[in-house]
């Protein structure tokens, strides 16, 4: 996974974090590999095709998604890994916050 500075980043463009949230939830609900592909993702936004192609690349770059292409079309899942990285983060600080309160 790449550093967090680049996960934030990424995550800090309201597309992309719209693009990512569709991607986890089309994830956990199941749906087919068709609903995941990129092609599938860019008819949910008023952005073109090569626009969310560019967040996607974004995303991908920072280590929140994978994509796996499969003939012609490219689908995308998160990467677990990212939202422990964020976690573990979010926690320590959380952790550090707290002693310094004392």
């Amino acid at each position: 996974m790449a550093d967090l500075a680049s996960v934030f980043r990424a995550l800090s463009d309201p597309n992309r974090l719209a693009i990512y949230e569709l991607i986890r939830e089309r994830e956990q609900s199941s749906v087919a590999d068709l609903e995941r592909s990129i092609s599938a993702l860019a008819r949910e936004f008023e952005l073109s095709l090569s626009t969310v192609s560019h967040h996607i690349k974004e995303l991908r770059q920072a280590g929140l998604i994978r994509c796996v292409k499969r003939g012609q079309t490219v689908y995308c899942e998160a990467d677990p890994a990212a939202l422990e990285a964020i976690e573990r983060f979010l926690v320590t600080a959380g952790d550090r916050d707290a002693r310094h309160e004392l």
